[in-house]
Protein backbone atom coordinates (compact mmCIF):
# COMPACT_ATOMS: atom_id res chain seq x y z
CA UNK A 1 0.00 0.00 0.00
CA UNK A 2 1.54 3.40 -0.93
CA UNK A 3 0.87 6.87 -1.05
CA UNK A 4 -3.10 8.03 -0.85
CA UNK A 5 -5.35 6.27 2.00
CA UNK A 6 -8.97 7.01 2.48
CA UNK A 7 -9.90 8.15 5.88
CA UNK A 8 -13.34 8.36 7.63
CA UNK A 9 -15.21 11.61 7.34
CA UNK A 10 -14.20 13.92 10.44
CA UNK A 11 -12.58 16.89 11.91
CA UNK A 12 -9.21 15.77 11.93
CA UNK A 13 -7.06 19.03 11.05
CA UNK A 14 -4.32 18.29 14.02
CA UNK A 15 -1.84 15.62 13.61
CA UNK A 16 0.98 14.84 16.21
CA UNK A 17 2.92 11.68 17.61
CA UNK A 18 0.96 9.99 19.75
CA UNK A 19 3.48 7.54 20.65
CA UNK A 20 6.64 6.09 19.22
CA UNK A 21 8.61 2.49 20.01
CA UNK A 22 11.08 2.84 17.09
CA UNK A 23 10.78 -0.45 15.34
CA UNK A 24 7.65 -1.72 16.89
CA UNK A 25 5.01 0.88 16.35
CA UNK A 26 4.38 4.56 15.75
CA UNK A 27 0.89 6.26 16.10
CA UNK A 28 -0.76 9.12 14.60
CA UNK A 29 -3.54 11.18 16.35
CA UNK A 30 -5.69 13.18 14.94
CA UNK A 31 -8.61 15.38 15.72
CA UNK A 32 -9.86 19.37 16.10
CA UNK A 33 -8.18 19.84 19.60
CA UNK A 34 -5.04 17.09 20.68
CA UNK A 35 -5.69 19.15 24.28
CA UNK A 36 -7.27 16.56 25.44
CA UNK A 37 -8.16 13.79 23.08
CA UNK A 38 -7.92 12.74 19.53
CA UNK A 39 -10.44 10.41 17.13
CA UNK A 40 -8.66 9.08 14.77
CA UNK A 41 -5.33 6.68 15.12
CA UNK A 42 -3.39 5.76 12.20
CA UNK A 43 -1.19 2.87 14.00
CA UNK A 44 2.06 1.99 11.91
CA UNK A 45 3.40 -1.36 12.99
CA UNK A 46 6.90 -2.30 12.06
CA UNK A 47 8.23 0.95 11.07
CA UNK A 48 11.66 1.46 9.05
CA UNK A 49 11.71 4.68 8.22
CA UNK A 50 10.07 7.80 9.40
CA UNK A 51 10.33 11.41 8.68
CA UNK A 52 7.74 13.28 9.77
CA UNK A 53 7.34 16.71 12.20
CA UNK A 54 5.92 16.07 15.70
CA UNK A 55 2.87 18.34 14.97
CA UNK A 56 1.46 19.29 12.16
CA UNK A 57 -2.04 20.42 10.28
CA UNK A 58 -3.72 19.91 7.40
CA UNK A 59 -1.98 16.46 5.66
CA UNK A 60 -2.37 16.11 2.25
CA UNK A 61 -1.64 12.44 1.67
CA UNK A 62 -0.29 12.03 -1.98
CA UNK A 63 1.77 9.44 -3.76
CA UNK A 64 5.21 8.80 -2.62
CA UNK A 65 7.61 10.18 -5.58
CA UNK A 66 9.49 7.32 -7.70
CA UNK A 67 12.66 9.38 -5.63
CA UNK A 68 11.14 8.77 -2.53
CA UNK A 69 10.72 5.29 -2.69
CA UNK A 70 14.35 4.76 -3.95
CA UNK A 71 15.62 6.33 -0.94
CA UNK A 72 13.35 4.40 1.41
CA UNK A 73 14.26 1.07 -0.56
CA UNK A 74 17.71 1.94 0.14
CA UNK A 75 17.70 2.98 3.72
CA UNK A 76 15.57 -0.46 4.62
CA UNK A 77 16.75 -3.09 2.05
CA UNK A 78 13.56 -3.70 1.37
CA UNK A 79 10.13 -2.64 -0.08
CA UNK A 80 7.94 -1.54 2.76
CA UNK A 81 4.39 -2.87 3.19
CA UNK A 82 2.92 0.43 3.70
CA UNK A 83 4.54 3.75 2.57
CA UNK A 84 2.78 6.98 3.09
CA UNK A 85 4.19 10.34 1.53
CA UNK A 86 2.16 13.70 2.67
CA UNK A 87 2.69 17.41 2.71
CA UNK A 88 1.14 19.35 5.78
CA UNK A 89 1.43 22.89 7.80
CA UNK A 90 4.53 22.31 9.87
CA UNK A 91 4.01 26.06 11.50
CA UNK A 92 6.81 27.32 9.61
CA UNK A 93 6.63 29.51 6.43
CA UNK A 94 6.63 26.52 4.12
CA UNK A 95 4.82 23.02 4.45
CA UNK A 96 6.54 20.07 5.45
CA UNK A 97 6.76 16.65 3.76
CA UNK A 98 6.28 13.47 5.47
CA UNK A 99 7.88 10.19 4.82
CA UNK A 100 6.94 7.07 6.47
CA UNK A 101 7.73 3.75 5.75
CA UNK A 102 6.17 0.58 7.80
CA UNK A 103 5.18 -2.67 7.50
CA UNK A 104 1.09 -2.33 8.15
CA UNK A 105 -1.32 0.42 8.47
CA UNK A 106 -4.23 0.38 10.84
CA UNK A 107 -6.78 3.21 10.57
CA UNK A 108 -8.58 3.14 14.69
CA UNK A 109 -11.61 5.76 15.15
CA UNK A 110 -13.14 6.57 19.00
CA UNK A 111 -12.51 8.38 20.90
CA UNK A 112 -8.66 8.45 22.42
CA UNK A 113 -8.79 10.64 26.00
CA UNK A 114 -5.60 11.93 26.79
CA UNK A 115 -4.25 12.40 30.25
CA UNK A 116 -1.78 15.25 31.41
CA UNK A 117 0.73 14.48 33.52
CA UNK A 118 1.53 16.51 37.52
CA UNK A 119 5.25 17.25 36.78
CA UNK A 120 4.99 18.66 33.63
CA UNK A 121 1.33 19.55 32.40
CA UNK A 122 1.84 18.24 29.02
CA UNK A 123 -0.37 15.76 27.30
CA UNK A 124 1.51 11.96 27.20
CA UNK A 125 -0.16 8.74 26.12
CA UNK A 126 -1.98 6.93 29.25
CA UNK A 127 0.04 4.36 31.26
CA UNK A 128 0.55 0.91 30.21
Amino acid sequence: MAGVIDLPEGSWWDRDVYSWRPGEELRLAAGYDLGYHHGLELVLTGPLYVRCPAFFQDPVFREPTPGERRLVERQCGEEPGVLLAFEADGGGPEPVSGLIAAGDLEVRVGAVLRHRTESTGTTAPPPR
